[in-house]
């Protein structure tokens, strides 16, 4: 069976990688990430990921306390690339070639982000993980998510979450919440569904890149995603309320 996508974007939280721990990473997850995109690249996908970093620090968060916004927002980038060498560790391990490119120098850890360079990487099948987010603060890794993806020319972001789609209301303090299949750009933006912050929806929007959103928890869902099976809520300029 052929996959629907030719190159994705995949959107890690850095939450997502310390799984139940209340902080850091938990090595058995990372790994059960690294084997899902394993199989993807095994399709002939190219995949390219951009990992937060709010398991270890929380930019917002630091400001919000009393920190300076900017340095609160350098010291968050320095953790997605914490993130992006250990996500790359475990793809290596079970043999995928991968490369980590950062928006802010690091040059005895990692290449510097060039555009040209990580689009050459994908085509050779390599996945390639965007780390320091867009380099500069008050910007968050949902906007460098988007803005990696229409540099590269992603057909689609992958936003992988804890929770199953884009609901009407909390789903924790709404049982009765109502999942949304598809939505349109104008709908989150104008419901403050926070699915991404508004500047990563614009972004999406002006330059018509689909967002898939759906539960990394469930074994095999990216693979689903790439296969284009039906999984969580599809935001799209062509898609309609369901």
């Amino acid at each position: 069976m052929g996959t629907n996508y030719r190159r994705v974007l995949l959107k890690l939280s850095g939450e997502a990688l310390m799984g139940n721990m209340g902080y850091g990473i938990d090595p058995e997850v990372v790994k059960e990430i690294a084997a899902e995109v394993g199989e993807v690249v095994t399709t002939g996908v190219q995949i390219a990921i951009v990992v937060g970093g709010g398991n270890i620090f929380r930019g917002v968060k630091a400001a919000s306390a009393g920190m300076d916004r900017a340095a609160a927002d350098y010291i968050g980038m320095i953790a997605t690339v914490m993130n992006a060498m250990t996500l790359q560790d475990s793809l290596e391990r079970i043999g995928v070639q991968t490369r980590v490119q950062t928006a802010i120098a690091m040059q005895e850890l990692a290449e510097p982000y060039i555009r040209r360079r990580a689009i050459r990487h994908l085509e050779k099948g390599r996945v390639v993980i965007f780390g320091a987010g867009s380099g500069n603060p008050f910007f968050t890794t949902d906007t460098t998510a988007a803005l990696r993806a229409a540099e590269i020319d992603a057909e689609v972001i992958f936003k992988a979450t804890k929770v199953d789609g884009i609901y009407d209301a909390d789903p924790q303090i709404h049982p009765d919440a109502k999942r949304y299949k598809t939505l349109t750009y104008a709908h989150v933006l104008a419901k403050d569904l926070r699915v991404m912050d508004s500047t990563a929806i614009a972004l999406c929007k002006e330059n018509n890149i689909p967002i898939l959103v759906f539960d990394l928890t469930v074994r095999g869902n990216i693979h689903r995603a790439v296969m284009g099976e039906s999984i969580g809520t599809l935001v799209g300029g062509s898609c309609e309320i369901s």
